[in-house]
């Protein structure tokens, strides 16, 4: 993965001056970006690490940001944390669905966002298998260089998605619980109630296509990957 700056944006000249400034503090490059526009062309030429991203932003919204930043192979699995004034679970949800790996709402704590920074970067290189490539099915991974492919096509994933695709499938026909995914992918507690599993698991069987099939919702308790197509026994 990248090993360039954190990218902050946000059209609030202080909120972002402060935010790059804190990340320096705390050891981490950072550079900051006043509109879509300029963050899409900006990350394009810095290879962020991570991109802090403000959904308010003039003319080109975040989310479109966000769209964006996932459809260009080369910012496709940099993560991405939105930065949001609206905290309802139905505006968490649409973040999630348009690839975001983490949200914090306004006004944040700018201690607990550097810890979820971390928390994020920490999970960028740690694939439960250690490097290599293997496949499962129609489903073809190399923790090396964090790439997927479904019946030789690639298809591309966040961090975040290629994390929890290789947590299941590093353990074919086991049942994962949410809580032992939020733990393993996110670095929650596991007993937190959230629909981020859930959401995130939508969107990675979207993605998967021709394998979605593999990976299957053991309802109540949690998520299995199959090592065989056909085996889910459910996709709900």
């Amino acid at each position: 993965m990248s090993e360039g700056p954190v990218l902050v944006v946000d059209d609030e000249e202080d909120i972002r001056s402060l935010l790059v400034a804190e990340l320096a503090r705390d050891g981490l490059a950072a550079r900051g970006a006043a509109t879509g526009l300029e963050a899409l062309d900006l990350a394009r030429r810095i290879h962020p690490s991570l991109v802090l991203l403000d959904l308010m932003l003039p003319g080109l919204s975040g989310t479109e940001v966000c769209r964006r930043l996932r459809s260009d192979p080369a910012t496709a699995a940099v993560p991405i944390i939105i930065l949001s004034a609206r905290g309802e679970e139905i505006d968490r949800v649409v973040g999630f669905e348009v690839g975001a790996d983490d949200y914090v709402t306004k006004p944040f704590s700018v201690r607990e966002l550097l810890l979820r920074v971390r928390a994020v970067l920490r999970r960028v290189p740690a694939v439960a298998p250690k490097d290599g490539t293997w496949a499962l099915g129609r489903v073809r991974l190399d923790t090396g260089s964090y790439r997927v492919w479904v019946n030789e096509q690639e298809v591309m994933l966040t961090a975040t998605e290629f994390k929890l695709l290789s947590t299941l499938s590093a353990r074919p026909g086991r049942v994962l619980t949410r809580g032992q995914l939020l733990q393993e992918v996110w670095g929650m507690p596991p007993e937190l109630s959230t629909r981020t599993v859930d959401t995130h698991v939508k969107r990675l069987r979207e993605k998967l296509g021709a394998a979605a099939d593999q990976l299957e919702t053991v309802r109540a308790v949690g998520y299995r990957f199959h090592a065989e197509p056909g085996g889910s026994g459910g996709a709900g």
